[in-house]
């Protein structure tokens, strides 16, 4: 499959502007002024203003500049230019990408903006820093320091800091694979943008496009065209290019996985029309690679590979190593097609090579899974065999990463619906009391010993309710760790058993597949310890002890309503609780889906169940 590349403009600190004479002229001018002027206010802004006209061309000796400005700051005490040389020295290691100097930095200007009040320097350095935070895949820290931007746009009551803040953190949710957060966040940006005026048609069409992007991810092609048509409408009219063409993109990615290859194309044409108007070349190498992914699909690859060629070399100067990756993945994947196998090894060994070097774990075992394909046409089964298990080895990282995600969202969201479920049961105690006490209050009004009398018994009546909410309390809390913890370990336990069947089962084949190409009977000894492994009972009986610490009693009492219940059937049904899919039961049990597909119409005949029932729904009241 193919996949699509980054568009790394918004990710930059620093665009890359090619530099003009006249520019020269004005910087040599600013040189001579600097020289000749003493320590002072002026000096420094002086020293700033070089800093950002030649950090695009002359890293070094803007780099000099800035600390030499940020030198006379310190020594003159202005705190406003020492502010913004430490942020300005943050952003320059963030373009040579050494984090912890980044880091260093840009605490030290949070600090110092924050001595000078300044609201609007304080939120332009988290922003920047979560950004940063995000794109190294630190999203806890990350979401932590949207979380103060959130605070601070807030605390300023500023619609648009609050807007961009949302928006951050709906980038940091969708990177972490959670799309329905991400969703949220964006949705609430969009409300508050709706709230201000004038209006930010703009920054609403850009909050529009991402719920499409985000949408596209979710499998939701009709949505997500019609936001990214909603944005793009918006970008036409205010004649925002690059907005468009980035629109355009993600349009044509909604075609390709729609498989509507025409429209996909007329797309990404009309991106790469504005990018080259704009003399756009992160922008045209995306795309081209992208096209050429297109034609491998049509299996035009001849066409393809001209794309792809040309889009690998514009990435070489000014594309990121992962859309080098995805290029000779790409090139790779266009030679196999044409059946051209020592160039398709040859480009899938340069991706892996620089997928290792980042430790892009996804990428290295796509890379590494069609290799083996390439060296099984070839012949070369050591190889291919080679290839597959470190495709396996990598895919199992990716795979526990992602469960892993996946349970840290499932927990946050649980953990957010009990405390306010708490809460909620709190103030409707204290409510309670509050009643109780105005009732005491008109009572004790008759009598004074009697106010005495029952003030000290609804005093002693209060503090030991309030003593046995607060253990109920922490033995709800310590019973709902134990349950979550239980449930993380049955969800693990049945996708271990998922995935070693899933394994044995391609190991089988593998040596199947050998067995017919040699003589040595080990490899049907091989096939024979594999079959015994995946039937094995005592799998079942580790996962039946988490299961029933889960679900107490759901075996007697499907056994009690329905004595007639196999074993078998009782297993499937208690995969039917976890509410697993037919593909991730049917790995478990080590049967075809179509086996699943049977063995749910006999049960669902054995449970008496019509066919406008649903048999997961009753599985799940049990």
């Amino acid at each position: 499959m193919i996949a699509f590349r980054l568009l790394l403009l918004l990710l930059l600190f620093w665009p890359f502007i090619p530099i003009s004479g006249q520019q020269n002229q004005e910087i040599e001018t600013l040189i001579l002024s600097y020289n000749e002027l003493p320590a002072s206010i002026e000096k420094v802004r002086l020293a700033d203003s070089l800093f950002i006209l030649l950090r695009k061309n002359d890293l070094p000796k803007a780099v000099y500049y800035l600390r030499a400005g940020l030198q006379t700051s310190r020594t003159i005490g202005f705190k406003e230019g020492e502010a913004q040389a430490v942020f300005n020295l943050g952003k320059y290691h963030g373009k040579i990408r050494e984090l912890d100097s980044i880091r260093f930095y840009f605490a030290k200007a949070l600090d110092l903006y924050e001595v000078l009040e300044d609201s609007d320097l304080q939120f332009d350095v988290l922003h920047r820093w979560a950004r940063l935070e995000n794109l190294e895949g630190q999203f806890q820290k990350a979401l932590e320091l949207s979380e103060k931007s959130i605070a601070l746009a807030n605390e300023q009551g500023n619609g648009l800091m609050l807007g961009d803040a949302l928006q951050r953190r709906a980038t940091i949710y969708l990177d972490k694979g959670e799309y329905k957060l991400a969703i949220e966040e964006l949705v609430k940006a969009s409300r508050i943008l709706d709230t201000i005026q004038p209006p930010q048609m703009v920054k609403k069409a850009i909050v529009d496009v991402g719920i499409g992007r985000t949408e596209l991810l979710l499998n939701n092609y009709n949505n997500a065209i019609e936001k990214l048509q909603d944005g793009l409408r918006v970008f036409i009219d205010q004649k925002e290019e690059m907005w468009q063409a980035i629109t355009y993109m993600e349009l044509a990615a909604v075609y390709y996985d729609e498989k509507k290859w025409e429209l996909s194309i007329k797309n990404y044409d009309s991106a790469l029309k504005i990018s080259r108007r704009n003399n756009r070349d992160d922008f045209i190498a995306a795309i081209l690679g992208n096209m050429g992914g297109v034609y491998v699909e049509q299996k035009n690859y001849n066409k393809a590979l001209s794309y792809l060629f040309e889009g690998n070399r514009i990435a070489k100067k000014h594309g990121s190593i992962n859309n080098q990756i995805i290029s000779y993945n790409d090139i790779a994947s266009a030679y196999y097609g044409k059946r051209d196998y020592k160039r398709a090894a040859a480009n899938f060994s340069k991706a892996i090579h620089l997928a290792d070097s980042i430790q892009s774990l996804d990428v290295l075992s796509d890379a590494y899974m069609e290799r083996a394909k390439v060296y099984e046409a070839m012949g070369d089964y050591k190889s291919a065999l080679k290839d597959q298990m470190n495709f396996q080895k990598y895919h199992d990282s990716v795979f526990n990463i992602a469960k892993s995600n996946q349970i840290e969202a499932l927990k946050t969201q649980y953990e957010t619906e009990k405390k306010e479920q708490q809460i909620a049961l709190q103030e409707n105690e204290i409510a309670l009391l509050e009643e109780k006490q105005k009732a005491s209050t008109l009572q004790n009004l008759l009598l004074v010993l009697g106010i005495l009398a029952i003030s000290a018994v609804f005093g002693l009546t209060y503090y030991g309710l309030r003593q046995r909410m607060k253990r109920n309390r922490a033995v709800r809390e310590k019973l709902d760790a134990d349950l979550a913890f239980k449930r993380k370990e049955l969800t693990t336990h049945a996708l271990h058993l998922a995935k070693k069947n899933e394994v044995l089962e391609a190991i089988k084949q593998k040596a199947d597949e050998l067995s017919h190409s040699a003589t040595d009977n080990g490899y049907k000894e091989l096939i024979k310890t594999i079959n015994f492994d995946q039937q094995d009972d005592r799998n079942w009986e580790n996962f039946t002890q988490y299961f029933e610490q889960v679900h107490k009693d759901f075996s007697k009492t499907v056994k009690t309503r329905y004595p007639e219940i196999t074993k078998n059937e009782l297993r499937l049904m208690a995969l039917l609780k976890m509410n697993l899919s037919s593909k991730e039961i049917a790995t478990i049990l080590n049967i075809s889906q179509e086996g699943i597909k049977k063995a749910r119409y006999r049960l669902r005949k054995k449970l008496n169940i019509s066919t406008e029932e649903s048999l997961q729904e009753m599985v799940l009241s049990l």
